[in-house]
């Protein structure tokens, strides 16, 4: 994890090649905060902007790991976007740091000098503070200091990156350029500009910097939720599509089926044929069960009745319908309402309606075969 720790300079002095150099506090144990999205940025434990108190034990910052680690590290005007190496370099280097690095109480002292003629400039013009940027690794736990202080986390394992020349400083007014600022600092020290939605506001640096980090937060949650709705629209138009393709097999099917349905005519015509065909198949065998049997199971029936199961068994349903039709052409089935108004007797009262709705009545049952059935039975 990348963090950045800020001191400042003092014992400031110029070289005769025009460089300034100085003895610097660039850490300090103790506990310093931070902001929850610069160490957690994933928001497992902490809000974006809720204040994490870290703290950094002796026996890290004093470790020989870590004070090897301040010893000829880069020197920067500002923290660059990146971690200085010997690719970028060049880019973002103004000085470097020396080797003579001891410890000075509670801090950590390096000689350090700036060789920019801009980062000294700005330096002379009041941007004395000093940020280390380092490497660490955080362990997240509740605890209290030696000294009683309460603490979210502790840091271990320091390794130096590069000593960047800041105007505010994270560990307070200790860590700066210099000891003629140790009081109250001006405006151009504690002020930095920041460009807010193109209105233009004078901030401390370090605010400057969360503000600047709460809005890279925003724009980042609104990409997100821009996203999520257009992901959501997508969806939803796909739905759409869907349920509209479906409603369009659906009105398919339905005109399929409403030019296959069988109009009144044809209807007419299926139950006289139907008709027809009972009388003949029971004119040949009168014993066939006619009710509820298919149109071709009935001429097989028939057929079967007069040739042999064997005979019939093995025929296809056209074969079949080719050989009733020869056999029942020479028989004349019975008049239905004929047979139904000879079969039925008269009513005691003899009334003529009456025996006619009784022959009716009879007349259809004849054509579902209850007749027969009966008779058979």
């Amino acid at each position: 994890m990348q963090l950045h720790d800020t001191l400042a300079l003092d014992s400031v002095r110029r070289t005769t090649d025009g460089y300034l150099a100085a003895d610097v506090r660039v850490a300090r144990t103790g506990i310093q905060t931070y902001l929850g999205i610069e160490v957690d940025p994933k928001g497992e434990r902490f809000a974006a902007d809720q204040i994490v108190r870290v703290y950094r034990p002796e026996g890290e910052v004093f470790n020989k790991d870590a004070l090897h680690s301040f010893a000829h590290r880069p020197v920067t005007l500002d923290h660059p976007s990146e971690a200085v190496t010997a690719d970028n370099w060049r880019k973002y280097a103004v000085g470097q740091t020396g080797d003579e690095v001891a410890r000075d109480g509670e801090f950590v002292r390096v000689p350090m000098v700036l060789m920019d003629a801009e980062a000294i400039k700005a330096v002379e013009d009041g941007r004395k503070e000093l940020s280390m940027g380092y490497s660490t690794e955080l362990r997240f736990e509740d605890g209290v200091t030696p000294d009683g202080e309460a603490y979210d986390a502790v840091q271990t394992a320091m390794k130096m990156n590069h000593l960047a020349v800041v105007r505010r400083a994270r560990g307070g007014s200790d860590l700066k350029i210099g000891d003629d600022h140790k009081g109250d600092r001006s405006m151009t020290d504690r002020n930095t500009s920041l460009v807010v939605d193109g209105v233009t506001v004078a901030l401390p640096a370090q605010d400057a910097q969360i503000v600047q980090r709460h809005i890279a937060k925003l724009e980042k949650d609104a990409d997100t939720a821009g996203k999520a709705l257009s992901d959501a629209k997508d969806e939803h138009d796909k739905a759409i599509e869907a349920k509209d393709t479906e409603i369009g097999e659906l009105k398919a099917k339905l005109k399929d089926a409403e030019d296959k349905a069988v109009s009144d005519e044809d209807l007419d015509k299926l139950v006289a044929d139907r008709a027809a065909l009972v009388a003949s198949v029971q004119a040949l065998d009168s014993s066939i069960e006619t009710k509820g049997v298919k149109d071709a199971d009935l001429r097989r029936a028939a057929v079967a009745s007069k040739y042999g199961d064997d005979f019939a068994k093995d025929a296809s349903d056209a074969e079949i319908a080719g050989i009733f039709k020869a056999i029942a052409k020479d028989v004349k089935p019975a008049d239905p309402l004929a047979r139904a108004l000879s079969d039925t007797k008269p009513s005691n009262d003899g009334n003529p309606q009456t025996v006619r709705d009784a022959a009716h009545a009879d007349y259809i049952k004849r054509l579902n075969g209850a007749d027969d059935q009966k008779e058979t039975r």
